[in-house]
């Protein structure tokens, strides 16, 4: 069983559409075709969803770079008293992008990492596939997604048939491949050695908390400024998605071995999940990527079993 894992990040998911039009373009047939089960967070879950309905990367880079100044246009500078951005145009993105599609509508099995904060659960959005698990199917597919974007402090929580509320699935599974692992093994009933993942990470930053003289740390240090824009830099979220996707690579290092292929480069700096500036550079850098691996993933996906 071969499944595909992307990271979440915001703006920084264009590093792993980068690798998968790369993809496209050699092998020339959709990115769907390659995989048994596709997984996403937060901006991996915009991906991930687009992938399972066959829409071609270069159509998702192209709705990356319209919408992003849309989506990440400031409604209040700190976010102490509202979210930081609105979900008007995230949701208006969704919406046009997946339409009326529900969960129902997919066959393919696609899973979204998610957060049920009314009732602090992890929970995961699921297609239509068999599992009889707790997903409602009647949702809307970008009403999923949608969830699993929408960041604390800077979108406001999803709001699922005023049943729910819920909110980034990479508070928890920002790499989902422990995801897919427990899903191929408790649905599919798969053996350890028969799952394979393709990991596609979003960059790793170069997160700076140098040493400070000042030893009570606030929001400052976690959620600095910049000036004189009093714009504040999302470097605790950042460094949380961070760690919650390295220690998942960790474990499925140690349990799939070589059957777990993670594709992930330097940022060689700072590059906060909003900051459009960085789109062109996420972008090459993504294509490095496919190149430097380039023979590893053909192998894996050559690799029938």
């Amino acid at each position: 069983m071969k499944i595909l894992c992307i990271d979440g990040g915001g703006i920084r998911g264009v590093f792993a559409i980068a690798i998968l039009q790369a993809l496209e373009k050699e092998y020339e047939i959709p990115v769907n075709e390659h995989f048994d089960v596709v997984a996403g967070s937060s901006t991996g879950a915009i991906i991930a969803a687009s992938i399972v309905l066959e829409k071609q990367m270069n159509d998702v880079m192209t709705y990356y770079k319209k919408y992003g100044k849309k989506i990440f246009k400031r409604q209040a500078k700190v976010g102490i008293f509202k979210s930081v951005y609105s979900d008007r145009y995230l949701r208006h993105f969704f919406q046009k992008a997946f339409g009326e599609c529900t969960l129902s509508d997919i066959k393919k099995p696609l899973l979204i990492p998610a957060v049920d904060v009314t009732h602090g659960k992890p929970y995961i959005y699921r297609s239509n596939y068999g599992n009889s698990g707790e997903s409602d199917l009647s949702i809307k597919l970008w009403d999923a997604v949608l969830s699993s974007c929408s960041a604390p402090i800077y979108f406001p929580p999803n709001n699922i048939n005023n049943k729910y509320l819920s909110i980034d699935g990479g508070l928890w599974a920002n790499n989902p491949s422990l995801v897919g692992v427990t899903e191929a093994i408790h649905h599919f009933k798969t053996e350890m050695n028969n799952i394979k993942i393709l990991s596609l990470g979003t960059g790793i930053q170069a997160i700076d908390f140098s040493m400070d003289k000042d030893k009570y740390w606030g929001v400052k240090q976690w959620l600095p400024f910049r000036f004189p824009s009093m714009k504040v830099t999302p470097k605790l979220l950042d460094l949380a998605l961070h760690l919650s996707s390295e220690s998942t690579s960790y474990h499925c290092n140690l349990l799939l071995g070589d059957n777990y292929l993670r594709i992930n480069k330097d940022l060689g700096e700072e590059v906060p999940f909003d900051e459009l500036k960085f789109i062109n550079k996420l972008s090459n850098l993504g294509k490095q990527a496919f190149n430097e691996h380039e023979q590893v993933i053909k192998k894996f996906l050559n690799d029938n079993r």
